[in-house]
């Protein structure tokens, strides 16, 4: 094994490359012009979530799925002999979920039939963009809402009320129902413009909210109606301190949410499972302050479905965006916006094997957690 010695000659210690590339918080692997894997350092290991001795030697393929851009990235590396990057490359895993990640690919010098590639993930910045893109996505929603209640709601209602007043004129059989379709479709249309209107920027009232209580008040709801035959298996962290929210909106949020993992179960073998968790996350600075708000407060809602096809999971938060027949994406869409309006973040992570939603929220106040000054 090859040595060096420290810059300088202040110590006589040698290192050990491989030490050295271990420390690194991002995986590092070589691969050959065969994709063999021929190395790969500590954080390699975590990312694929196997031991050095179950992938040295084996085909890359065998744990990235087919077609993924990290295969052409080696295969210009080797053909150009120079570094080449791409970021924001969602890579999936065969078995695990897709990540988002920024990856680097460069020829080794000494050896030139093998190929350095890095890893760098890039789940925080991706949060912090995609929560700007779901209040860009909400506010167009809420001006689209806003034309569509003077150009087309008050109309509508002129429409409904010659319905009616036809209704009482026809003979019957066909021709009734043809005026009482026309009634129940200005309706189906109107409610449609005033859901749209949830989207608005009105500021929210909040206090200290046990989420265990929230979470418990969804479970019964969806019981009692979309989610009656599902089994809901619930891990809570009992010892939580209260979210700094509003009670009304985060019930919506997380019956949204949960509506949308029944929705995504099989029929007679749904399972979804709650958790809570309080970890110690990255503190994320608030655009246009001189805050860092701290988010420990992570509540999960994962279902066993089949998984979210990639290019709905591409622009799964925005309006309109749905795989459902009759569904009308705003769901999803009204939920992320209400995170971001309790300064959380709400992000997924989806396989064949099923999808897991992650909300992280801010404690109360009054406890301490929520903010810190930005140093």
């Amino acid at each position: 094994m090859t040595s060096f010695t420290k810059l300088g000659q202040r110590t006589n210690r040698q290192f050990d490359p491989d030490m050295v590339l271990s420390t690194l918080p991002f995986a590092v692997l070589a691969v050959d012009l065969e994709l063999h894997i021929r190395f790969l350092n500590t954080a390699a290991e975590h990312f694929f979530g196997i031991g050095s001795g179950g992938m040295d030697g084996r085909q890359l393929g065998e744990f990235v799925a087919p077609h993924s851009p990290l295969f052409s990235l080696v295969a210009q590396a080797s053909k150009r002999q120079t570094s080449v990057a791409e970021y924001d490359v969602s890579l999936s895993l065969r078995n695990g979920p897709i990540r988002n990640l920024a990856i680097t690919a460069a020829p080794m010098v000494e050896v030139p039939d093998i190929i350095v590639v890095s890893l760098h993930e890039q789940s925080i910045a991706r949060q912090i963009s995609n929560q700007i893109a779901h209040r860009n996505a909400a506010r167009s929603v809420n001006g689209l809402a806003a034309i569509l209640a003077h150009e087309v709601k008050n109309p509508l209602s002129g429409i409904k009320g010659a319905a009616q007043l036809l209704e009482t004129s026809v003979a019957g059989g066909e021709d009734v129902g043809l005026t009482r379709l026309i009634c129940e479709e200005t309706d189906r249309i109107c409610d449609l413009v005033d859901r749209m209107g949830l989207f608005s920027e009105v500021p929210i009232s909040r206090s200290a909210v046990n989420i265990h209580q929230i979470l418990e008040r969804t479970r019964r709801i969806a019981k009692a109606g979309f989610g009656r035959n599902v089994e809901f298996i619930e891990e809570y962290d009992p010892s939580l301190p209260p979210v700094d929210g509003n009670a009304d909106q985060l019930i919506q949020i997380f019956l949204n949410v949960v509506k949308n993992a029944c929705e995504a179960t099989p029929r007679n073998s749904g399972v979804i499972v709650l958790r809570t968790a309080y970890q110690h996350g990255v503190r994320l600075a608030i655009p246009g302050g001189e805050t860092l708000a701290q988010l420990p407060l992570l509540v999960s809602v994962t279902d066993n479905g089949p998984g979210i096809l990639p290019d709905i999971a591409a622009n799964l938060f925005d309006p309109f965006v749905t795989s459902k027949s009759g569904g009308s994406g705003l769901g999803l869409a009204l939920a992320a916006k209400m995170v971001g309006d309790h300064g959380g973040i709400i992000e997924f992570d989806t396989t064949a094997a099923g999808t897991e939603f992650r909300i992280s929220l801010p404690v109360h106040n009054g406890d301490n957690f929520t903010m810190e000054k930005n140093q």
